[in-house]
This record gives structure tokens, C-alpha cells and sequence, in this order.
């Protein structure tokens, strides 16, 4: 007698809906949306109908080759992600470095951890004040210590100057991800397994080596995660520059976000611009996406793959070779 089996998948579907619905509400139409309006002419406060343009690329080109605020939000967000990721993830590859090595065996890791991870859990309007505290003018703290050391004759009106501003803006995001990286690469390397580490101890190997030749490669989809991680961060910073400097001196700390907030919250609405200079970060997202894939992608595992396949279609040749002979014969 045959028993009827008991599928258990339609409770999977059952748990799953809720977040299915609500990526479609809150996540996926506001997507598509934006993506439309781009092309329309959208914009003020007062609803009224709306039309594909004549041109509907027009808002594209308005942004890229006449808006110079757009094209200076471009350049400050990729210099202000740079400055800050490049030391980021070095300070962070040193502190899980030190943090994993079995022969220093550091103590009170946890505490560490904790004091290093903790500026991430600090609200950013928090860290704005803070930092406009400490480099207040004319009687800041940083002002009175260069002053006190004798570095400077005056106080320095350091949120006035762009190079200035741009640099305390990216120590800021630094200071912020790189216990969080920290984290996630700790993380990465408590799932590597222990056996390589003791092979390398027993070869001789000693922490450089340890650390570049296992470590490393063994890490690199945890690296491309935080790559991937920390540019989608960087190209929508807001929350920093808006509360610190709301883009002064000058627009030198503007960002795309803060632009496109302006955008559509500000002055004319301009919804449809706005939704244009989203779509253009999509993209550019995007394609910085795929180049980090292509980048860090497992050589090995691609050159074996690729062998494989020339093998295939050169044993499906000779199949066809053959039958091609017997039936000749």
C-alpha cells in the first residue's frame, strides 16, 4: 500500500509571502517607478498628468553634460569612498591579522573588538556634532591643541576649507566601517579551515606568510562581499556630509544622494531629475559591481572550467568524427 507523502513546501511559501509582499510594495515598485519617471516631466508639489518626453533621454543628458553640481556630486562621492575605504580595509586586514594569529594569542579579544566596533553603533547626527565640536572655530579643541603645540599662530577655520572638510568628512567614514570590516573579515577567517593553518605551522611558515599566502586567498568571496558592500555605502552617502556640512564649503563635500534629495525635496521638485540621477547611480553601481566580480573572480576555478569545456566539445568532435566515419563505412 502505497503512504502519501507529506510536503512541506507549502509552508515554505507561507512563511516567505510577508517578505515576498512587502518587497513588492515598499522595494520593487518604488523601483520601477523611479525608473519611469525619469523619462516623464515630472515635478512640483501639485499633482498633475504626466507624459513620456519628446526626447524621454533629455533628463539624462540635462544631468551629465550640463549640470555641473551633478558631475561635482559624482567626483566628491568617488574621492570621499576612496580616501576612506583604502585605509579602512588596510586597517582592518592589520587588526584581523593580529586579532587571528594563534602564536600572539591576544588577550581580552572581546574587549578589543567592542571598543573598535563601537563608533558603527553611534548615531551619525551624534558624530556630527561631535565632530563640529572638536573643530569648532576659533575655540575648538583641535584649534586650542595646535595652537597650544604651536603648529598654527591662529585658530583655523577648518570646516571653511574644502581640502579640509573633505578629509574630516572621509576620516569620519572611516573611523566609522572599519570596526564593522574588522568584523566581517574576523569572521571570514574563523570559517577557514583550521587544518591549512597547522600545515603552514608544521612547513615552517612563518605569519607573512601565513597571512598572504592562506589567509588571503582563502578570504577573497568575504572580500568581494566587503568591496561590494562598502562601494553601494559609499555611493549613497548621506547621512555624514548632510548633517556635518550639508555639503559646504562650496558644494566640495556634496554627494549624489544629497543631490538627488535636493532634487526632489527642494526648490522645484524636480521629481523626474532626481529619479534620473538615481537611475544613473544604478548604473554606474552596477557596472562597478561587475568589474569587482570579474576582478576578484577565482582564476583557478575559471581556467579548470574553461579546460573542462574545450575538453567536452573536443570529445563531442571526435563522437561526431567517429560516427561520421562508421557511417561512412
Amino acid at each position: 500500500m502505497r503512504r502519501k507523502g507529506v510536503n512541506y513546501s507549502k509552508y515554505g511559501y507561507i512563511f516567505t509571502f510577508p517578505f515576498v509582499l512587502a518587497f513588492l510594495i515598499f522595494s520593487l515598485y518604488p523601483i520601477l517607478y523611479t525608473a519611469v519617471i525619469g523619462f516623464t516631466d515630472m515635478q512640483g508639489l501639485i499633482p498633475k498628468p504626466i507624459h513620456i518626453l519628446d526626447d524621454p533621454f533629455a533628463n539624462f543628458k540635462q544631468l551629465l553634460f550640463e549640470n555641473v553640481s551633478f558631475r561635482k556630486s559624482l567626483i566628491n562621492t568617488g574621492w570621499l569612498w576612496i580616501v576612506n575605504f583604502v585605509p579602512q580595509i588596510l586597517l582592518a586586514l592589520l587588526l584581523t591579522a593580529w586579532f587571528t594569529n594563534r602564536r600572539l594569542n591576544i588577550k581580552g579579544q572581546g574587549v578589543f573588538k567592542v571598543l573598535l566596533y563601537m563608533p558603527n553603533i553611534i548615531t551619525a547626527s551624534t558624530i556630527a556634532v561631535l565632530f563640529s565640536t572638536l573643530f569648532a572655530y576659533p575655540m575648538g579643541p583641535i584649534n586650542s591643541l595646535f595652537q597650544m603645540l604651536g603648529w598654527t599662530d591662529g585658530p583655523i577655520f577648518f570646516l571653511q576649507d574644502k581640502t579640509t572638510a573633505r578629509g574630516i568628512v572621509a576620516f569620519i567614514q572611516f573611523w566609522m566601517w572599519y570596526g564593522n570590516t574588522m568584523i566581517i573579515l574576523i569572521a571570514g577567517v574563523m570559517g577557514i579551515n583550521p587544518a591549512l593553518f597547522e600545515s603552514a605551522a608544521i612547513d615552517g611558515a612563518n605569519g607573512f606568510q601565513t597571512f598572504f599566502r592562506i589567509t588571503l586567498p582563502s578570504l577573497r568571496t568575504i572580500l568581494l562581499f566587503t568591496l561590494i558592500t562598502s562601494m553601494v555605502g559609499g555611493l549613497t552617502m548621506f547621512d555624514i556630509p548632510q548633517l556635518f556640512l550639508a555639503g559646504g564649503p562650496d558644494d566640495s563635500t556634496l554627494t549624489t544622494s544629497m543631490f538627488i534629495y535636493g532634487q526632489a525635496f527642494k526648490g522645484s521638485y524636480m521629481y523626474n531629475r532626481a529619479a534620473a540621477a538615481s537611475m544613473i547611480m544604478f548604473l554606474i553601481t552596477a557596472v562597478l559591481s561587475g568589474l569587482l566580480f570579474y576582478v576578484m573572480r577565482d582564476r583557478d576555478a575559471a581556467r579548470l572550467k574553461k579546460a573542462d569545456k574545450m575538453n567536452r566539445k573536443a570529445a563531442q568532435a571526435a563522437n561526431a568524427q567517429g560516427g561520421a566515419t562508421y557511417g561512412k563505412n
